[in-house]
């Protein structure tokens, strides 16, 4: 199914014409919504640069061009696009739908993968069934990314790779296209990450977009030039990271300190006393059984 034809359930009086907008949504959180890739006053993000390679050569001359919707925004929960994002999407009918989200949930106290795997199942299959093409993605723990101490780590990273598990099942069941973005060098390559250490630079943030257009253009899909290898603009510099630590990352920490910290601190209490119990892989057990039953259930 290409971007300019009909979806599996469109009839064809809703198939694009010559001249109609290419409609493109991002769902998710934070990552989608851009953060770490700061233009101006605003955040751009790997959406809105992949957006602008998706019309083809040659299409502008009929008219066509490229709409693009970024319904996601920082801190949402895979319930928050069932819920919120979800409806504003099938309002606009897109043809290109990216559905990013599941780090925000391993950060909560009450981490639910059952509940991940419900919310998520039904974000991408209602937009399945309107006739959009799918885009998913695997992501890095935050642990990892944090550089936490294996006590607080491990655990953040058991509860990703349930989210991942449950991400990559779910991108076979609705014929997604899927990148794995847990796979790109942010430990190895710094400049891909910002000064939080938890979301892409502008420079992985281009990286991210670029990956897309690799893997829609090998799935038969007509697109535009893919996006420069390297950001039209200069990164920033030290004083500019400090200044958005001090003004935006202390209250992103604060904010999710009240909720966060103590579970993570009681994470890593039960974890350290498995640890020496020589039972910590026994919560591995637990979590990769609770996320087979989780997809046993969706059906």
């Amino acid at each position: 199914m290409s971007l300019l034809d009909a979806g599996p359930d469109r009839s064809a009086e809703d198939r694009p014409a010559a001249g109609e907008l290419l409609r493109f949504v991002a769902l998710g959180d934070s990552l989608t919504e851009g953060v770490g890739d700061q233009v101006a006053a605003r955040w751009r993000g790997w959406a809105a640069v992949l957006a602008r390679s998706l019309a083809p050569e040659g299409r502008a001359a009929e008219g066509r061009a490229v709409e693009f919707t970024n319904l996601a925004y920082s801190g949402a929960l895979t319930v928050d696009l069932a819920t919120r994002q979800l409806p504003a999407a099938l309002a606009r009918r897109p043809q290109l739908a990216a559905v990013l989200v599941g780090g925000n949930d391993t950060l909560r106290t009450g981490f639910d993968i059952r509940r991940t795997a419900l919310e998520l199942d039904a974000t991408l299959g209602e937009l399945s069934r309107c006739g959009a093409v799918l885009l998913t993605a695997c992501l890095p723990d935050p642990g990892t990314l944090l550089r936490l101490p294996a006590p607080l780590a491990r655990p953040l990273a058991r509860r990703m790779r349930a989210v991942n598990t449950v991400v990559h099942a779910l991108t076979v069941r609705h014929r997604a296209i899927h990148l794995h973005i847990a796979e790109l060098p942010w430990c190895t390559q710094r400049g891909l990450l910002s000064v939080d250490r938890l979301h892409p630079s502008a420079q992985g943030h281009h990286l991210i977009a670029r990956r897309f257009h690799e893997l829609l253009t090998a799935a038969g899909h007509p697109l535009g030039p893919p996006p420069v290898a390297e950001p039209a603009e200069p990164p920033p510099g030290l004083a500019a990271d400090l200044w958005w630590m001090a003004t935006q990352g202390t209250r992103w920490v604060a904010a999710r300190s009240t909720d966060l910290l103590p579970g993570l601190l009681a994470l890593a209490a039960a974890e350290g006393t498995a640890r020496l119990r020589g039972s910590s892989g026994r919560h591995d057990e637990q979590m990769a059984r609770a996320t087979a039953q989780a997809l046993a259930g969706l059906g």
